[in-house]
């Protein structure tokens, strides 16, 4: 079992790897220091600094013009190591044409052209309907959010009306918010009065109609446990029971419902998605005001890390920092065995070698570094704290020290207080949301409900850059002895050209695909005008 904790873990993070790069003497992180990022003294002292480096370079530079000089070393900027903390120090290289770069949209905007049966259908009044359909939604709120998606294909397929949908607490998360603490609840109500009929909460079970007194049936529970459900075992299911007892409390609805329904109600999950789930005011407003923040000093990338501890135990991977710490990981594995629920007889080297494992802060750095990211790129680091904290996450900091989080920003921002929200991680995940949906590039670390959300989110609002690790082939490369650095980087740019832009083009297969990830198959369109539903919205 020893080799199989150490020898078998990720690249250590205490390692000195091979391609990582000399940092710029020993850069001061804001990542850590909470101090006021606009003190004067720190900016008279740049400014000095940057004065004498013009002085020198103006006696010894040849007559180039200046734009000749910015392109070439933007070129270089991430294929030669040599050239990047020379390429930093004189040029402000996180506008690097290559790793901003956005894909081609291709003409594509959002189209929710809704078809005559389905508008026929609605204009019969939604209000009407006297069923009454309530979900109880689990995990965390990229997981909840998928659900309330869901939750509203439903209540359309069953033609009743939908209660406000119950957060269920979760034992990781443990945030008590409701659905109104966090989503603006009459926003979606009213963005979806056409499609389903939505109250508050249940009615009680005596009703009055007229002058007659009656009393409705006791509600009956159910929970979907079957995979990729379509509509036609949706009504089966649930039809008779929701008519005799007139109300259904619903759960497990988690990946339950089928990727591939009907063309109209793949447009009612974008337009649930896209437009009905916005987040309460007050969260957008801190989620802007960070994202300002962000922008001030030019455009800036979001990761996504998910080093958390939580996310070690569920994966079945060991986090490579150190003997000690992978022990402790794997004994409190096997203390919950319920969090690791797949792939359970594969060992951490094989969970790795597979790509199944997060990549840990240096391999991030690895691959940053080889797409072009200069150690002068802004990175807002969304999600919890990393297992391990800041020794963690050095070998990132040490290359990009303009490494930011919320508490950060926040902090900065100065009557931004983040403290009262430490114990609702719900919230502050939706603020993460904000503020990477508004970045010019993001990158998931290892995937998760909030990737998907974001990256078919982003899409639909333009088709904004983001990166997919390919893991399995970049572990592979980093465990190959054989290449040089120069080989490394090129190879890494390879196996990542179908996986970095997030071009429309990637996204027009539809059979099997989430819409909420790839909108472009139902909801986009290269017409000359947006339909009338996302013209109103706009």
């Amino acid at each position: 079992m020893r080799g199989d904790i150490s020898s078998f873990s990720y690249i250590s993070v205490y390692q000195k790897p091979a391609i990582l790069f000399k940092p710029s003497g020993n850069p001061k992180s804001t990542f850590i220091s909470n101090q006021n990022l606009r003190k004067s003294g720190y900016l008279l002292l740049v400014i000095a600094v940057c004065t004498s480096l013009s002085v020198f370079l103006l006696g010894f530079s040849p007559p180039v013009p200046c734009t000749f000089d910015h392109q070439r070393l933007q070129t270089e900027t991430g294929r030669e190591f040599n050239n990047v903390e020379l390429s930093s120090s004189l040029h402000n290289v996180s506008y690097s044409q290559e790793f901003w770069k956005q894909p081609d949209d291709l003409g594509f905007r959002p189209c929710l052209n809704f078809s005559d049966g389905y508008r026929r259908a609605s204009n019969g009044g939604t209000e009407k309907r006297r069923t009454f359909l309530m979900v109880v939604v689990s995990g965390g709120l990229n997981q909840q959010r998928n659900q309330i998606i869901d939750a509203v294909v439903i209540a359309r397929i069953l033609n009743t009306s939908l209660v406000l949908p119950v957060l269920q607490v979760n034992r990781v998360w443990g945030d008590e918010s409701e659905f109104s603490d966090i989503f603006d609840d009459q926003h979606f109500k009213q963005t979806l009065k056409d499609d389903v009929h939505i109250v508050s909460t249940l009615p009680p079970t005596t009703t009055y109609i007229g002058r007659t007194r009656r009393r409705r049936r006791r509600s009956i529970s159910s929970s979907i446990k079957q995979l990729h459900v379509n509509e036609d075992w949706i009504r089966k299911q649930f039809m008779g029971r929701l008519n005799k007892h007139g109300a259904l409390i619903l759960s497990g609805l988690d990946s339950k419902l089928s990727k591939d329904l009907g063309p109209d109600l793949q447009k009612l999950r974008c337009k649930v998605a896209f437009h009905a789930l916005k987040f309460r005011a007050w969260i957008e407003e801190i989620g802007e005001k960070l994202a300002k923040r962000m922008g001030e000093g030019g455009p800036y990338m979001a990761l996504h890390l998910r080093l958390e501890k939580d996310v070690w135990l569920r994966t079945g991977c060991l986090p490579g920092l150190g003997e000690e710490v992978d022990r402790l990981v794997q004994s409190d594995r096997l203390a919950h065995p319920e969090l690791l629920t797949s792939r359970i007889n594969m060992t951490a080297r094989d969970r790795y070698v597979a790509g199944l494992c997060p990549l840990n802060a240096i391999e991030v750095t690895r691959l940053l570094k080889a797409l072009g990211a200069s150690n002068g790129t802004r990175i807002y680091m969304a999600g919890g704290e990393a297992l391990g904290g800041d020794k963690a996450l050095e070998p990132l900091r040490s290359q990009f020290p303009h490494l930011y989080n919320k508490w950060v920003l926040a902090a900065a921002e100065g009557e931004l207080d983040l403290v009262k929200l430490k114990h609702r991680p719900s919230v502050l995940a939706a603020i993460d949301y904000v503020v990477c949906l508004n970045s010019q590039v993001f990158m998931a670390n290892h995937g998760g409900n909030m990737a998907r959300a974001l990256q078919g989110h982003r899409a639909y609002l333009g088709h904004m850059k983001h990166i997919t690790p390919n893991k399995k082939k970049l572990v592979q490369l980093l465990m190959n002895k054989n290449l040089t650095e120069t080989e490394m980087v090129e190879r890494i740019k390879e196996i990542h050209v179908l996986s970095l832009w997030g071009s429309p083009s990637a996204g027009t297969k539809t059979s099997g695909r989430d819409v909420i990830a790839y909108p472009i198959s139902h909801c986009m369109c290269t017409g000359p005008e947006p339909s009338l539903f996302t013209r109103s919205l706009q």
